[in-house]
């Protein structure tokens, strides 16, 4: 499906159509198929996921998933050949029956301390031996398990057992990183609900409304769309743009203030659409300052998105990438680009100065989709311009996931 084939309704969109246009069951077992492939290359005899979203992408399970980033009572048993074995809350397993990629759903054993509290160490040691019976099973010979989430003191206790551990993350990282055409065309379905929803957030602006009203916009609209939940609350008014990352509270919006937001939403099925846009309050033109930050970070934005093509590595990327005045260097946005699926994803892609630091380096292939960032505000300067774009890149470049625009006339 092509990142174009839709348009957006001002009132909203057809939901229950565009969900059943997915081949849902058809995108788990392509996931599920991938992460058994990068764990196979690996000689990884089987991965143990806790984090939530690595348990939906794995196998399609959605079951308390903001609760359980921070309570991990729920895991995912994925080998490279056996049964996958999801382990659910006792009073809640039967959301996950019926998957076509989970063979068992068993109770699981949670030993966090909310729920095990003295009986922590017992519960730890009945979960370590039935996963140390899994291994058995499935390795055999092969005791190499990979894990995403896990305390010190049951990791040791997996060790005990004869397992050998290793980071579960890169193979699941580099899963997600090529995306099927049912993750596209899920991708582009969350992204066409938060242009509705960013139309909608423009529309809402007026002097004297708060930024967390605003903001729930944003909340409203995916929610209505059968959406998630957002990742952060980024959105700023007037003085608050500058220094970026201020996250919105009860300001009231002023005329003629920079609005700046970044959406870092997590939409229907469970992806993500992340853009950042600025606009400006009504009641007062942009002025100089504004369209000058503004024009900046448009520039910025354009350069770098016209040199995403597969095959680019990361380091030629950087090293042709537009070049910050030097009044914005201290201030400017931590990445250039970023990778964009179930959330921000690898790769992370550093400017040339960071590189000793952090970088490192890779390439853009086809079917991947990126984010690519700017933020302009100089230190101790009134105010700044956050703007992003997420793009899928494909054989012949770039195609832009969003129709958001980008400059509105009316605005600037």
């Amino acid at each position: 499906m092509s990142v174009t084939d839709h348009t957006v309704a001002p009132l909203g969109l057809d939901i229950q159509s565009r969900l059943a246009a997915i081949d849902q069951a058809e995108m788990r077992r392509g996931r599920l198929a991938k992460v058994r492939a990068e764990l196979a290359k690996r000689d990884y005899a089987a991965a143990l996921l806790a984090d939530a979203i690595n348990i939906r992408y794995a196998c399609g399970a959605r079951n308390l998933g903001v609760w359980t980033l921070h309570a991990p009572g729920r895991y995912l048993f994925v080998p490279v050949d056996g049964p996958v074995v999801l382990f659910e809350f006792e009073a809640s397993r039967h959301v996950s029956v019926g998957l076509e990629t989970v063979d068992q759903v068993r109770k699981s054993i949670p030993w966090f301390y909310f729920l095990a509290g003295p009986r922590t160490a017992e519960k730890t040691a009945l979960w370590a031996k039935e996963i140390a019976s899994l291994m058995r099973e499935c390795g055999r010979a092969n005791q190499r398990l990979a894990v995403d989430r896990c305390e010190p003191w049951g990791a040791r206790m997996l060790v005990d057992e004869g397992i050998s551990l290793f980071d579960a993350q890169e193979p699941i990282e580099m899963a997600r990183l090529l995306k099927t055409p049912e993750e596209i065309a899920a991708m582009q379905l969350s992204m066409d609900v938060c242009d509705v929803a960013v139309d909608r957030l423009r529309r809402s602006l007026r002097p004297g409304i708060t930024e967390n009203q605003t903001w729930s916009v944003l909340h409203d609209t995916n929610i209505a769309h059968d959406g998630e939940w957002i990742e952060c609350r980024l959105l700023a008014s007037g003085p608050r743009t500058n220094p970026w990352f201020q996250e919105c509270g009860n300001r009231r919006l002023q005329a003629g203030d920079l609005v700046v937001f970044d959406t870092d939403m997590i939409g229907p099925l469970g992806y993500l659409a992340d853009i950042s846009r600025a606009f400006v309050c009504p009641g007062r033109r942009a002025t100089g300052e504004q369209k000058s930050l503004y024009g900046l970070a448009l520039e910025q934005l354009t350069h770098n998105m016209g040199l995403i093509r597969p095959g680019l590595t990361f380091l030629e990327f950087s090293e042709r990438c537009w070049a910050v005045p030097a009044e914005y260097v201290a201030n400017r946005y931590m990445m250039m680009v970023h990778g964009a699926g179930m959330a921000d994803e690898y790769p992370s892609i550093s400017y040339l100065a960071d590189r000793a630091e952090w970088g490192y380096d890779g390439e853009f292939q086809e079917n991947m989709v990126v984010c690519v960032e700017s933020y302009i505000g100089a230190v101790g300067g009134s105010q700044g311009v956050k703007l992003e774009q997420q793009l899928l890149v494909t054989k012949d470049g770039t195609d832009v996931m969003s129709k958001s625009p980008i400059v509105d006339s009316l605005e600037f």
